[in-house]
């Protein structure tokens, strides 16, 4: 009997597969870095960080004709994190990155259910964050319509904490108004229209994206929650490549209120990014970007923009200076940059990129120019991974000392970052038809 069971299991997984796509991968990400003035001015008595982070995933996707799943797991890992025969993870990083169903509703329509990343354009508003080792996810649910060179998203979430008492069985917050996750833009709802119209050599693609944060008044340790402030974010990408030259521009409103009831009038990005490739073997880029902060003398509103869940590490300096984190209304940002590329035979290449900062609005110094960052990043793909080695330089101004609360005599004289990252990608199994 046993071995008529195991056979009719076969035979029912045979029959599924030859209608069906399974997919089984995985990522091992191992990152060494040694930071001396990463994300921020060094002091002159602090030492050096050095440490190495490891982000390992296990992913399965399934995909019928009616519907696709996939599911992600991830842990974050720092070596020595852990002590020698411990059995649990000491920092709790083990997580479902991603779990979602994508359902097709016919006609161009379908929807996307679950935890997911949010990827769109070049990742200036919303994006996936992969540079962090977690990266970024949300959960939501999206109706979807494609067809031929249009796509629009329409984007909900929201987000309640649990807790588990008498006077709520179910589990949430009584009346579904409490949220008590603090942190940078922590949104309990958020909303969001995406269209996009890609041709052969232009695309544009237009955002709307209200994301409404839960209010709070008391102490730190006995927050109470207090209404819901609603932020809107607005605007467009254009992108357009011919031949060998490429253009992209952004640009974007914010309007609102940030979370506990502060007014946002008139803040803007724009930013503009051209490209151009010499040769086989050598690409050009020049762009800037300007980002709104804080006048000084505003004390009833702010007018400081600030780019919500975009992956800020590909912009304004790979040493995080601003957005990553940190610089939320604040005096803004200039950022004027130049880049070079350069092919080192078929498998590897030299990135050289220059950036100077100064602040949108002044310090109360009067001061606007913060420094300028030199970013260098070798990589080299090998059969089935691939190296990356990066060394960055901030040259900071006085500005720049100002705005992160530290005097030049107390700043280390230098300020700079270096690290190597191995990413390995294997694949398990695939099913698809050849």
């Amino acid at each position: 009997m046993k071995r008529q069971y195991t056979l009719i299991i076969l035979l029912v997984l045979s029959i599924q597969f030859a209608s069906a796509q399974f997919e089984l991968d995985g990522e091992f990400k191992p990152r060494t870095e040694y930071r001396n003035g990463f994300g921020s001015i060094i002091p002159d008595a602090a030492d050096a960080g050095f440490g190495i982070a490891t982000r390992l995933r296990l992913n399965a996707g399934y995909q019928t004709e009616a519907f696709k799943f996939y599911m992600s797991l991830q842990d974050v890992m720092v070596w020595g994190e852990n002590r020698q025969l411990k059995p649990e993870d000491s920092n709790n990083s083990f997580s479902v990155f991603q779990a979602w169903a994508d359902i097709k509703l016919g006609e161009g329509f379908s929807t996307k259910i679950g935890r997911q990343m949010l990827v769109y354009d070049d990742q200036r508003i919303l994006g996936g964050v992969d540079w962090a080792m977690q990266a970024r996810n949300h959960d939501a649910a999206l109706l979807k319509y494609g067809k031929g060179k249009f796509m629009i998203d329409l984007g909900l979430a929201f987000n309640q904490d649990f807790t588990a008492t008498t006077a709520n069985p179910g589990g949430f917050q009584s009346a579904g108004t409490a949220y008590n996750t603090t942190g940078f833009f922590s949104y309990k709802s958020m909303q969001y229209l995406y269209a996009k119209h890609k041709g052969e050599a232009f695309s544009v693609s237009g955002l709307i994206l209200n994301n409404g944060f839960q209010n709070f008044t008391g102490e730190a340790d006995a927050l109470v929650a207090d209404g819901v402030s609603n932020l809107i974010t607005l605007g467009t990408h254009l992108d357009y490549k011919k031949g060998n030259f490429g253009a992209a521009f952004n640009g974007y409103l914010q309007t609102g209120e940030r979370q506990n009831s502060v007014d946002v009038s008139g803040a803007y990005l724009l930013g503009l990014d051209l490209s151009y490739k010499v040769s086989k073997g050598v690409s050009l880029g020049l762009g800037a970007e300007i980002i709104s902060g804080n006048d000084a003398s505003t004390t009833d509103k702010t007018e400081a923009f600030f780019p919500l869940y975009g992956t800020n590490h590909k912009f304004n300096g790979f040493m995080d200076y601003f957005y990553v984190g940190n610089h939320a209304n604040s005096i803004g940002l200039t950022d004027i940059h130049a880049s070079a590329k350069f092919a080192l035979g078929e498998t590897s290449s030299l990135l050289v990129k220059v950036l100077n900062f100064s602040g949108e609005q002044e310090l109360g110094s009067g001061e606007k120019s913060l420094g300028t960052e030199v970013d260098l990043v070798f990589a080299k793909n090998f059969k089935g991974y691939g190296l990356a080695i990066g060394y960055s330089q901030m040259f900071a101004s006085d500005g720049m000392y100002e705005l992160k609360g530290i005097t030049e005599d107390a700043a280390g004289s230098v300020q700079n970052w270096a690290w190597v990252q191995l990413t390995m990608k294997p694949k398990f199994l695939n099913t698809a038809k050849e």
